[in-house]
């Protein structure tokens, strides 16, 4: 009987290691399929990730874009509106002064021939002058011409003329 237990303990004892092993093939099998379709679960889930966050980033630079698009428009648009209406604004203010500065020399020299000729005008008329005072008629001459003059006009001798 010993030896029946024997035998019996021994094929127990090989069963056991047998069944052992295939359970430990099979969860080894098991773990493999396992580790396989998790590993495709987790690369799937990756590239949705990866897909998602590429999306993301896009609609994030299209919106950061137009975020600084408008303002950077607008201060372009002001900057360029300021820059042409001063501009527009000196370029008139440089030809006015321009014009009036021409202006001015040109009636400096009206001024200057109209003094010519009012030298050469008393030159010519040995200095008489005419007056004309509350309708009455005057010839201003210049000092030392008469002794006693009838009339004087600002402290100069006059001499009156006739209304005729």
């Amino acid at each position: 009987m010993i030896s029946n237990a024997n035998d019996l303990t021994e094929r127990l004892r090989k069963k056991l290691e047998t069944e052992r092993r295939e359970i430990e093939e099979l969860t080894a099998d098991e773990l493999e399929r396992l580790a396989g379709n998790s590993r495709r679960a987790v690369r799937y889930a990756l590239r949705t990730i990866r897909r998602d966050t590429e999306v993301a980033t896009g609609r994030m630079r299209e919106l950061l874009m137009k975020g600084w698009m408008r303002p950077l428009i607008v201060g372009l648009s002001l900057s360029l509106g300021t820059f042409g209406g001063s501009w527009a604004t000196m370029r008139w203010l440089s030809r006015s002064i321009q014009t009036r500065i021409e202006a001015r020399a040109e009636l400096g020299r009206d001024i200057e021939d109209a003094r010519r000729t009012l030298a050469q005008l008393e030159v010519d008329t040995w200095g008489l002058v005419f007056h004309e005072i509350k309708g009455e008629r005057f010839v201003v001459l210049p000092d030392g011409v008469l002794d006693r003059p009838p009339w004087r006009v600002d402290d100069r001798p006059a001499l009156k003329l006739s209304n005729e």
